[in-house]
């Protein structure tokens, strides 16, 4: 048991690390790298769970995927946006790679894909209201 659970802890911190790096470039998906990450360090750690979820990361790019499985519409045209910023500059600097230009856009459209038609939106209310029943709850 011992060894699966230093698995677990070396698997999370690599998803950590890349979920962060997914933070500044939009081309690696950070909410799945940080799903991993829960979970990983759920199954090994409480202290290392407990640090992950108190983190702002977590909170700004999981919390609300995690508990209400799925995402305010400012959230998701803010990931939207930021990831066809920064492809398309990709896509601009590779005029001369027509594979990288090819393999750019088939992730971009796979992020366009996930966020508008596979990640549930939220309503603004919905959210508050999902927000105060989870307060009432911790009370």
């Amino acid at each position: 048991m011992k060894i699966k659970k230093i698995i677990l802890i070396v698997i999370g911190c690599i998803c950590l690390g890349c979920g962060c790096v997914g933070i500044v470039l939009p081309i690696l998906p950070t909410v799945p790298f940080f799903l991993v990450t829960l979970f990983c360090f759920a199954r090994s750690s409480q202290k290392l769970h407990d640090w992950f979820v108190s983190r702002k990361m977590y909170k700004k790019h999981l919390e609300s995927f995690v508990q209400r499985k799925g995402m305010l519409m400012k959230t998701k045209l803010t990931i939207i946006i930021s990831v066809t910023a920064l492809m398309g500059v990709g896509f601009f600097m590779m005029s001369r790679v027509p594979v990288g230009r090819i393999i750019l856009s088939i992730v971009w459209i796979c992020h366009i894909i996930y966020f508008l038609f596979i990640v549930k939106t939220l309503k603004t209310e919905d959210a508050l209201r999902t927000d105060k029943e989870a307060a009432g709850k911790s009370a």
